[in-house]
């Protein structure tokens, strides 16, 4: 199993949700976080005056899936996510040695 968190711009969350549901995606986390890459945060304009903000805000997906489907799934949140711009975001992929659903007691892929 992988777990797959996607940190992304705010404003291409639904497109994301939407294809990641229409992807057949079990569920997800979603968390707002606030960050910075590369590009170190950008100049802000506030009556008349400039400032930095240094920590751009994001949303982080997490979304665990079986082996199989990993590659599909980080396409499809690519396809939804990309602007072609800086700042679009990254996708960090982390293998993960059980699951267990705390109601049933299931374990590994029974529990995704």
């Amino acid at each position: 199993m992988i777990k797959i968190e996607a940190l992304i711009r705010p404003q291409r969350f639904e497109e994301v949700k939407s294809a990641l549901d229409a992807a057949g995606a079990t569920g997800m986390t979603v968390t707002e976080v606030r960050g910075m890459g590369k590009q170190k945060g950008r100049p802000e304009f506030y009556r008349g005056g400039e400032y930095a903000v240094t920590l751009l805000s994001k949303i982080k997906i997490e979304v665990v899936v079986a082996d199989a489907a990993a590659d599909r799934i980080v396409e499809v949140i690519i396809g939804a996510a990309r602007t072609g711009e800086v700042g679009d975001g990254k996708i960090f992929l982390t293998l993960l040695s059980d699951v267990i659903r705390i109601r049933t007691g299931e374990k590994g892929e029974l529990a995704i």
